[in-house]
């Protein structure tokens, strides 16, 4: 007999969904059940997850689903014989996703994002409903003022400075305007926290309107993601249909309604001037300020922008009040922060720690450390416009003033992590061709200075770099830094910058000594038979796609380096280990 009282949970976020979570799903639904739905919990590593509910108690959390682990699933619901327990969550996985402070992601994971009675179970919209009904706009300013939320964007402004800053600018018509243009490599919180709980969004867009008094909002999304402007419009439809959202929005004579843009992509159209001549119909560009969007913003009218993990916290501040949101942090950083762990790190996907956490803890506490065991190298902070903090500054608290110290930046809470293989110099390289690529061109200083810069590096790690090149990096990084409109330019050469700071010996290798120390440059580095460990077996002959070696059966083979393209296949197919990379 089947237990039918338990539901099924299925992660169907972005991550789980490529994952095969889809599969799954449908596998539930074949066999009878009735499966829901939940966003990304955060466990991207992890997925597919199924979970089971008896009511709201959590009765077990399987990972790494497929159609084999959902069969047995299958079997342990309908009571026959069979052990779920090899599919289930480890206790330290366990300990990792279940320990972390949750504010921003509170609902992410747990709810089903298409279903409003389900955000609403959990108190959703109450805080808009209070401070709309019995509270006054002065009085949620001074709430958020309180609980020291700096906008999670990256500038870490105050956000209740530039709400108050809109509400006393003159005018009737004002906009409130979220910015989901995410565009940082290997960020994608935003995205994550949209698909899966919608409706934190807009319940913080629904306060923070009638904290500035906005009838009109905006979320700026990019195009690149449908699963949330799908789930988005979704929830949007839901809230007016409750009354959350439209006119006269619980029963209170407040008129508010929402709409949403899909952006092209333009990394630039996170700049929010640049935001607000996209949704104008113009090219993304930015403009001077002042004046700012407080004052002018769209169509001429007085714009708050933030993001949409500022926008997250928002409802939480306003029913916990501003005093619990400050507890959490340090003096100059208060409240909790999404971190997005890509790159080499064991546990890739998303972690909510306290402000004044370590970059080690998260990391390796909480991202289980670097891939393959490897050693921990550095980790780029903010995106193409952050910069690399060395692995000799693990123990940095993370903080808008001590990540600044480092030369890197808090960003929107990309975190990329490089172990002992990568380089550096092609690190810089990588970051400067995404920059110079997004650049809008309304610079100079930023259209041709980022261009210049990623030739040199382009040059040096290609063999061709030559005395002179570090300092003239710098001067143009100086040059971009002080002569571009937008932060995209004034932070532009970050990377190159910290990667200078911390790993000058790398540059100086490739420029000097042609030779690259993670041996990943491929024109610097040789492949080499040693004759010692040679046994002549051919293997490496054969697999070479270019017939760069030679050598009879039984002989030490020789690989003749102006042939060599340097793809490594001799090295994967040696089993004598007799090919070294230098």
């Amino acid at each position: 007999m089947r237990n039918e009282e338990l539901k099924i949970v299925v992660g169907r976020g972005s991550c789980g969904n490529a994952a095969g979570a889809g599969r799954v799903f449908d596998f539930f639904t074949e066999a009878g059940f009735v499966p829901t739905i939940a966003g990304c919990i955060g466990a991207c590593y992890l997925e597919p997850i199924v979970e089971l509910y008896d009511g709201a108690r959590r009765v077990a959390t399987y990972v790494r689903v497929d159609l084999e682990a959902a069969a047995e699933i299958v079997k342990y619901l309908e009571n026959q014989n069979s052990s779920d327990d090899e599919y289930k969550i480890s206790e330290a996985d366990a300990a990792i996703l279940f320990g972390q402070t949750r504010i921003a992601l509170a609902n992410c994971g747990i709810i089903n994002p298409e279903e409003i009675e389900e955000y609403i179970a959990r108190g959703g919209y109450e805080a808009a409903k209070a401070a709309i009904i019995s509270g006054t706009a002065e009085e949620i300013i001074e709430e958020i003022k309180v609980s020291g939320l700096a906008g999670r964007g990256g500038a870490g402004f105050p956000t209740w400075f530039k709400w108050q800053a809109c509400r006393n600018s003159p005018g009737g018509e004002k906009y409130i305007i979220c910015n989901a243009d995410e565009g940082d490599p290997g960020a994608f919180m935003d995205r994550a926290i949209i698909e899966g709980d919608p409706h934190a969004v807009i319940e913080g867009m629904i306060i923070g309107a009638f904290a500035i008094g906005s009838a009109h909002g905006i979320v700026y999304v990019r195009a690149e993601y449908p699963l949330a402007i799908h789930r988005l419009n979704i929830a949007l439809e839901q809230a007016r249909q409750k009354g959350f959202l439209g006119a006269n929005i619980f029963n209170s004579g407040f008129n508010f309604d929402i709409r949403i843009k899909a952006g092209a992509g333009a990394f630039v159209c996170g700049e929010e001037t640049a935001l607000i001549a996209s949704l104008e119909g113009e090219r993304g560009m930015p403009r001077l300020k002042p004046p700012f969007p407080a004052q002018k913003g769209y169509k001429g009218k007085p714009s708050n922008i933030n993001n949409v993990e500022t926008f997250a916290n928002v409802p939480w501040i306003c029913r916990n009040g501003g005093a619990a949101f400050a507890a959490y942090g340090t003096e100059n950083s208060r409240g909790t922060k999404v971190f997005a762990l890509a790159g080499k790190v064991k546990n890739g996907g998303l972690v909510e720690v306290p402000m004044g956490a370590t970059l080690n803890h998260v990391i390796f506490d909480l991202g289980g450390g670097i891939k393959s065991d490897k050693a921990f190298k550095a980790v780029q902070m903010g995106g193409p416009s952050g910069g690399c903090i060395p692995a000799s500054l693990g123990e940095t608290v993370i903080d808008y003033k001590s990540l600044a110290a480092t030369g890197a930046i808090m960003g929107s809470g990309g975190m990329v992590v490089m172990d002992e293989d990568t380089c550096m110099v092609d690190l810089a390289r990588f970051f400067l061709d995404f920059t110079c690529k997004e650049s809008c061109g309304k610079c100079t200083h930023c259209r041709i200075g980022t261009k210049r810069m990623l030739e040199i590096l382009e040059r040096i790690c290609a063999g061709g770099g030559r005395d002179g090149d570090i300092e003239t990096l710098e001067e143009l990084a100086e040059s971009i830094r002080e002569g571009s409109l937008c932060a995209l330019g004034q932070t532009a050469p970050n990377p190159v910058l910290t990667t200078l700071k911390y790993f000058r010996d790398e540059y100086e290798n490739h420029i000097v000594h042609k030779k690259c120390n993670a041996k990943s440059c491929r024109p610097l580095i040789t492949y080499d038979i040693i004759a010692e460990k040679c046994v002549g077996c051919g293997l490496c002959l054969r697999n070479c796609p270019v017939w760069a070696i030679s050598g009879e059966i039984r002989d030490i083979h020789i690989i003749w380096q102006n042939d060599c393209t340097k793809c490594g296949r001799c090295v994967a197919s040696c089993p004598f280990h007799a090919i070294i990379v230098q």
